[in-house]
């Protein structure tokens, strides 16, 4: 064992935003050992204070440009339970066709660029364009089939512009359809390469457990994005999405200028991990074989393993959204229901999807003319924070006899698990101008 470890990385590498690992050890003593963000914090809840219930959707997918989505689909249902308005079947359909798309690409991108470099031993995607030339192309064709997707969907690959309150302000064609599930069809031997390159690397995951709550939506006899109560590994109990500050209960840390949260343990995970261990009963078959490939069991608890969790729903994701698609142009897009008419009232909405990152919470207050007077935004990220920190204090002392580099490595490839959106997990509930 060395006598001395000194890791201070900061602003952590192939992660959105900035985050720092803090490590000293001596003679076998952890002096300190810190998952930090120094982001600057961001208002997008003062952003929205004093705007009409039109804009919200705009300015919130805002949020972030890899889960714009994700944001856009939780603000239209808070307004809408806001308003207390029903959506058409058919328009929740395609607005979950669309939230696939996201989930593809996000996924995608993560693991081709991101963590493979890590398994493969390289510090960027860039030389395995020439070492490993087939993965990085099944790795392009499915990133570009997700931004295609959404592309399709919502108008444009990012902020889309088709989804609105109330519905869509456009329908894609049948012709669109069609050609969007030819497309996914292309894709399944994309994902079928990368499932395989998972296979091969996945002993170069770190062999790490730490039990811990995984919390995640859950609905019936479905691998859900979209709908459903809030769900965790450690109760039977499950919150509606109206009453999740229950749940991401907000705290503040020292290290940090986004805030953690808890609810039955000192920490909880959300993410791809999470909504497998909660409902991979009811994967796809495509999807339920890949994880029997890949040795992906309920009850996981390696947070390296998250990796593993999203090849899994990237192949989930493709199946049912072929499915999607069947039974959209079996029935036909009705434009009647395209969009239902709103009428704005004093009232309070919430509501919960799963991003790419986990679960995704937003609150929105109106008063009587639907003009904005509160909002809350609790991302996957602000959540997942504590549980980084938890399993870097059990992580360290399981590996401080190693090289102090590898040390460093197997820290970030831990955060790198997680997928974090750092950025977006720092905010702000109350704001005071001077």
């Amino acid at each position: 064992m060395a006598e001395t470890v000194n890791i201070q990385v900061d602003h952590i590498t192939r992660v959105e935003g900035h985050g720092n690992i803090v490590l000293r050890a001596r003679d076998g003593h952890i002096e300190k050992l810190e998952w930090q963000v120094p982001e600057a914090p961001r208002f997008f809840e003062a952003m929205v204070k004093g705007r009409s219930w039109q804009d919200i959707q705009t300015v919130v997918s805002r949020i972030c440009g890899i889960c714009s989505v994700s944001h856009s689909l939780a603000a239209l249902k808070a307004v809408e339970a806001a308003f207390g308005m029903e959506i058409p079947p058919q328009m929740q359909r395609l607005r979950l066709l669309c939230h696939y798309g996201e989930q593809l690409e996000s996924h995608s991108l993560h693991l081709g660029y991101l963590v493979a470099p890590d398994l493969l031993g390289q510090k960027s995607v860039l030389p395995l364009i020439e070492s490993h030339p087939d993965l990085v192309r099944a790795v392009m064709k499915a990133h570009s089939t997700g931004n295609r997707w959404m592309e399709v969907i919502g108008g444009r690959m990012t902020h889309p512009v088709r989804l609105k309150v109330g519905g869509f302000t456009k329908l894609p064609t049948e012709e669109e359809l069609v050609s969007l599930r030819t497309l996914l069809e292309e894709c399944l031997p994309a994902l079928e390469v990368m499932a395989d390159a998972l296979h091969d690397l996945a002993d170069r995951l770190p062999d790490f457990r730490r039990e811990t709550e995984y919390v995640a939506l859950v609905r019936p006899g479905e691998y859900t994005f979209y709908e459903g109560h809030i769900g965790s590994t450690d109760t039977e109990e499950t919150v509606p999405p109206a009453q999740f500050e229950k749940v991401a209960n907000e705290y503040v840390s020292p290290q940090s200028t986004a805030k953690w949260a808890r609810w039955h343990r000192e920490s909880y995970m959300v993410g791809a991990l999470a909504r497998f261990n909660l409902n991979g009963e009811y994967l796809l078959p495509r999807a339920a074989a890949t994880a029997s490939k890949l040795g992906l069991e309920k009850g996981n608890c390696n947070p390296y393993w998250n990796n593993i969790a999203q090849m899994v729903e990237c192949v989930q994701v493709v199946e049912d959204g072929i499915r999607l698609i069947d039974a959209l142009l079996e029935e036909g897009l009705d434009e009647q229901s395209r969009t239902v008419p709103v009428t704005p009232r004093d009232g309070e909405g919430a509501a919960a999807v799963e991003a790419p990152r986990g679960i995704l919470f937003h609150r929105y207050r109106f008063d009587s003319r639907g003009f904005c007077i509160g909002a809350n935004m609790c991302i996957p990220t602000n959540q997942n924070h504590a549980n980084i920190q938890k399993d870097f204090e059990k992580l360290v002392p399981e590996i401080l006899d190693r090289d102090q580099e590898e040390i460093r490595l197997m820290l970030e490839m831990l955060v790198r698990a997680y997928d974090p959106c750092i950025s977006c997990s720092t905010h702000y509930l109350d704001v005071t101008f001077v």
